[in-house]
């Protein structure tokens, strides 16, 4: 027997992504693995003013479970909390003691409620959330902690993004990222040309906005590669995206929050990179010298969208085009 289970914000913006390309309900539904009712309620329950967007029906939901779980608790019998103040004393989550208490009488006490109560109890003096297993002063609600994602100055979205970079009509329209090791504190810049699938690599000792961004504006001026749009996830490492647009006259959108496929071609040189730089291996003993053998080795390898030609290739096709236009 199935579960069900909550949309979940990537969902969301699944669904959002879908609607703007005019996908109809029951394909959405098929796609992501859910009833078409589901889709139907979500729609109706947390459209917006101006239609459906990801962001605030996430937000909509998510205080709308938080009001559910107030008002059971509020309904609540004393003796149903005596028992869950039982189980906290033996070190059990929440979601642990609803789930023994369901078990054992079928009693129907969410873990959302048992948090709202021990939260609640916390403001009033009391000591009950340290017998919880993370004892944090305040708990994470759901989505807490995202909004910093859109700090970034002056960000243009990938929706404003001119239609012609989604055909890869042309070539100069870039996509980019940073990948880590576990101490995040030095990076790899990686740069895809989203036409010829050409790839740039660049360390930077620390992820700051001013090293990556350098090394994006150096990285694209040595490759001679036209220099149009280029499309970012949301790192505060780039939200010094307008020195890119100043040093190289490119404008630069961003993909909405954790929606990886608006950038699917970055995202898969990232998995190439990792097979040579695993995420276990410590960015401190690779060298430029070392992620340019990388990309060469990435630049030589046939691909089946160019024909089973490679990046280099494609890229060595366009000069000479484009060489043989200006001396006719």
């Amino acid at each position: 027997m199935k579960t069900y289970t909550h949309l979940t914000e990537i969902e969301r913006y699944q669904i959002h992504a879908m609607l703007l390309s005019l996908t109809p309900h029951d394909v959405i539904a098929q796609r992501l693995g859910r009833a078409r009712s589901t889709i139907d309620r979500e729609l109706r329950r947390n459209r917006a003013l101006h239609g459906y967007r990801a962001e605030p029906a996430h937000k909509l939901a998510c205080a709308r479970l938080r009001s559910r779980a107030q008002a059971n608790a509020r309904h609540i019998e004393p003796s149903l909390w005596a028992r869950v103040r039982e189980g906290l004393a033996l070190r059990w989550s929440p979601e642990q003691i609803a789930g023994r208490m369901r078990l054992i009488d079928g009693s129907r006490v969410s873990y959302e409620s048992i948090y709202t109560y021990v939260y609640a109890e916390k403001r009033a003096g009391g000591e009950l959330w340290r017998q919880l297993s993370c004892q944090k002063a305040r708990r994470r609600r759901c989505g807490a902690g995202r909004a910093r994602r859109h700090l970034i100055p002056a960000r243009v979205p990938i929706e404003q993004r001119p239609a012609i970079v989604e055909r890869r009509g042309r070539f100069g329209d870039w996509e980019g990222d940073t990948l880590v090791d576990g101490s995040h504190r030095q990076a790899v810049v990686s740069l895809v040309e989203r036409r010829s699938m050409y790839l740039l690599l660049a360390k930077v000792e620390r992820r700051t906005s001013e090293l990556v961004c350098g090394a994006i504006v150096n990285a694209i001026q040595s490759s001679g590669i036209p220099a149009r749009t280029l499309t970012l996830d949301n790192g505060a490492e780039f939200c010094g995206h307008q020195r890119i647009t100043e040093a190289l006259g490119m404008r630069c959108y961003f993909a909405r929050p954790y929606a990886a496929w608006q950038r699917g071609l970055n995202e898969n040189h990232n998995g190439l990179v990792r097979r040579y730089i695993p995420k276990r291996q410590p960015l401190a003993q690779i060298t430029q010298a070392d992620l340019q053998i990388i990309a060469d080795a990435l630049n030589n390898r046939p691909r089946k969208r160019l024909g089973y030609r490679t990046p280099n290739e494609s890229i060595l096709t366009s000069i000479t085009l484009k060489k043989r236009a200006l001396r006719s």
